[in-house]
C-alpha cells in the first residue's frame, strides 16, 4: 500500500482531457478528467468534467446520489441555474439532465454509476 501522501495528489493541470464515453455513447462536447480510480469498482467516482457551450447530458439517475460543484462557468440542472461556486448534493436516486449555454468545468463526486433513463 502507498504511505506518502503524495501517491494520492492528481494534477489535474498535467493530465488530458478525455472524450466522455459511456457504455459505447459519445456525449459530444463533454470531457472528463478522472480524479480517483477504484480499482475494486473499476470506475471513477470523482471526476472533472469540462462542458462546452451548448453541451448536454441526458436525463439520467444518481442510484447514490450525487455532488457537484460548479468551477467555472454556469450550467442547468433540470431548470435549475447554477454558477461558478454553487455547489449541489442530490439524494439518492435523484434524476435530471445537465446542460450548458456557455460551457463549464464541473467537480463531481458519484459513488454509484449513473444510469440513463
Amino acid at each position: 500500500m502507498k504511505t506518502a501522501i503524495e501517491d494520492y495528489i492528481v494534477n489535474i493541470n498535467k493530465t488530458d482531457w478525455q472524450p466522455l464515453i459511456e457504455n459505447g455513447h459519445h456525449y459530444k462536447g463533454i470531457f472528463v478528467k478522472s480524479l480517483r480510480y477504484d480499482e475494486a469498482s473499476k470506475r471513477s467516482p470523482s471526476i472533472f468534467l469540462k462542458f462546452e457551450p451548448g453541451a448536454a447530458y441526458p436525463y439520467h439517475n444518481h442510484p447514490g446520489g450525487e455532488e457537484l460543484f460548479v468551477i467555472t462557468g454556469d450550467c442547468y440542472v433540470n431548470e435549475s441555474f447554477l454558477e461558478a461556486g454553487d455547489y449541489l448534493h442530490t439524494p439518492k436516486n435523484c434524476k435530471h439532465a445537465v446542460r450548458t449555454e456557455n460551457g463549464c468545468e464541473l467537480l463531481f463526486m458519484i459513488p454509484e454509476e449513473v444510469e440513463i433513463v
